[in-house]
């Protein structure tokens, strides 16, 4: 059974272009909510924001029994790295960030996660004619591989998204991504596939999976819900429950396993713990009904495929 995790950003500020609906908070008070809720197994930390102090990390780890699932290393930074960090022009910023993303490796490798994952999303443009693609790609495949370079047992994960804070990012897709680790060639480089960015992409959950499989880069995935015309961080099964269960479907068939979700759900006004303990009830009920398809049965099914009777026999389940 794979381990639950909540990014920690999640649990400390949340606002948007309009409104401040939660306050920050420092990371022992982060660690504390995460270790109320049940069935969460760990966190994903972010860096730099949780390692102000980075000697109190692993003792507060260890004091409320969590596990780590990957550190979240933020490539946007507000006055700084304007136009893109790994895809600048400036050769000095993308040193700059190189140094910074070796220092969350290091990091990750003490505490013994093993993995680092980034959402690249000012590696874009707003308007045509801003960029050279060319250097853009060519630029972040340097940066990024003298990263994975840096410690081949550490895996390096591209999250990737269509847009925001860019209109245009990019890494937006499975395809786009798994193409550009394939370009590079470095192995410890793959994806982080998040579901809601998958779907406000345009894309089906599990086709993407499999794809990322293919290519040897399905890395990690982050869980949560949107309406398919923005990234809202919602609720798991919210809007696409037969979509959670066909990916949990398919990321067993695929080997995904004893491995880590992570969450990152927007909780705006209502209590956080609440909404996390929510959202690990739903996902363990999402598992469940992934786990009363008869293997043998549906795999006919699939071959046959006769919309009709997978839905019937899905409902059957329910």
């Amino acid at each position: 059974m794979n381990r639950l995790a909540i990014i920690t950003a999640f649990l400390g500020s949340v606002k948007n272009r309009y409104m401040v609906y939660q306050e920050e908070r420092p990371l022992n008070e982060k660690l504390a909510m995460a270790a109320r809720v049940q069935g969460c197994d760990g966190v994903e930390l972010c860096y730099p924001a949780d390692f102000e102090d980075p000697k109190a990390v692993k003792p507060l780890l260890e004091q409320h029994n969590l596990g780590v699932s990957a550190i979240n290393f933020r490539s946007r930074r507000s006055g700084k790295w304007w136009r893109g960090s790994f895809t600048s022009e400036n050769p000095a910023e993308r040193q700059e960030v190189l140094e910074d993303l070796k220092r969350a490796i290091d990091f990750a490798a003490d505490i013994g996660c093993k993995r680092v994952t980034t959402c690249p999303l000012n590696e874009g443009v707003d308007y045509p004619f801003e960029a050279d693609f060319e250097k853009m790609y060519d630029y972040s495949a340097e940066t990024l591989s003298a990263a994975c370079a840096y410690n081949r047992e550490v895996r390096l994960c591209l999250e990737y998204k269509k847009n925001d804070p860019r209109a245009r990012v990019i890494f937006a897709t499975a395809g786009e991504t798994a193409s550009f680790c394939q370009y590079t060639g470095v192995e410890n480089l793959g994806a982080t596939l998040d579901i809601g960015h998958s779907i406000y992409a345009g894309e089906v959950p599990a086709q993407a999976a499999v794809l990322l499989h293919k290519a040897k880069r399905l890395f990690y995935v982050h869980l949560n819900d949107n309406d398919g015309i923005w990234d809202w961080d919602m609720l798991p099964g919210a809007y696409h429950l037969w979509e959670f269960v066909e990916l949990f479907y398919t990321l067993n068939k695929l080997g995904y396993q004893d491995d880590w979700y992570a969450f990152d759900v927007f909780s705006k006004e209502i209590d956080q713990v609440e909404t996390f303990n929510t959202v690990m009830q739903l996902t363990r009920k999402l598992e469940a009904i992934t786990d009363r398809i008869e293997k043998q049965k549906m795999e006919k099914l699939l071959v046959e495929r006769n919309p009709a009777r997978n839905m019937a026999y899905l409902y059957s389940l329910l």
